[in-house]
């Protein structure tokens, strides 16, 4: 099947791109096109316009400072697999950005169309939430900035009106002492994952945060979760506490519980490698 007709727009600036989603009763943002191409030739989506905004410099736009480093929406997967972009994570983005799908579908797919496209399986959700990242939104002449688990309203949903695009996200960096540790179950290797579980703890910044990914609905953020390990190592998790904050979150499936257990478990246990 192939994709209902529809008109196309290429603006320059994002002024000019918001306008446009401001003018147009049904317009899809098109950046990578790795899920809304799938989702057009399905008819799953049939919008009067296509607005492409690959030509929009600010889109592509890195930046780095003492101690943040801003990514454009538009830089792919790609770009932060080879590390042709600062990494503020020790590693983390560059390594995880390698099991993301497959090789052509990251010289292609983007961190910003990742987000917006808000599948709650997705890497990027779960990793930029651990990191502690702000998604910055422009829309109308003015910038917002929302913590990127926030970003994430739910299943297929972001928080942006109508007229407003990702202009990038700003991910603190972390500390030369920091740990992280990332595990995903996958059915099959480059694909959505069954379950995510993320450690990232930084001591110089009195950070540790858990991240309970792929449960259905935006990622799952526990902040100050030393009380899920037993000691500040990490070696050792407290499964009790993870599966009472599983309850707590309505998670009542024992297999589903499991993979969320384990693969904090899993998470914990690569991030203890790393000190």
């Amino acid at each position: 099947m192939k994709s209902a007709s529809f008109g196309y727009a290429r603006p320059v600036a994002l002024e000019e791109a918001s306008r446009i989603l401001r003018e147009t009763a049904d317009a899809k943002i098109f950046a990578g096109g790795q899920s809304l191409g799938p989702m057009l030739n399905l008819r799953l989506v049939r919008p009067d316009v296509i607005v492409d905004v690959t030509a929009i410099p600010e889109l592509v736009h890195v930046e780095e400072t003492e101690d943040q480093v801003f990514i454009g929406a538009c830089v792919t997967h790609a770009n932060i697999e080879d590390r042709y972009v600062p990494d503020p994570s020790r590693q983390m983005m560059p390594t995880l950005a390698k099991g993301i799908a497959y090789r052509a579908v990251r010289n292609r797919g983007t961190v910003g169309g990742s987000l917006c496209h808000a599948d709650p399986a997705a890497d990027w959700v779960s990793i930029l939430s651990a990191l502690s990242a702000q998604a910055v939104i422009y829309g109308a002449g003015q910038r917002r900035r929302v913590p990127v688990e926030r970003f994430v309203t739910g299943p297929f949903e972001a928080a942006l009106a109508s007229d407003e695009i990702l202009e990038g996200v700003s991910i603190p960096k972390l500390s030369a002492r920091a740990r992280w540790g990332y595990y995903k179950f996958c059915r099959k290797t480059g694909e959505f994952a069954d379950a995510i579980g993320a450690v990232v703890c930084d001591p110089d910044r009195d950070l540790c945060r858990v991240v309970i990914g792929a449960t259905g609905s935006s990622p799952f953020v526990v902040e100050n979760a030393l009380h899920f390990f037993r000691d500040d190592t990490l070696t050792e998790v407290n499964s009790d506490a993870v599966l009472t904050f599983l309850d707590s979150l309505g998670l009542h499936d024992a297999f589903e519980r499991q993979l969320h257990l384990v693969a904090v478990e899993r998470a914990a246990s690569r991030a203890a490698a790393t000190a």
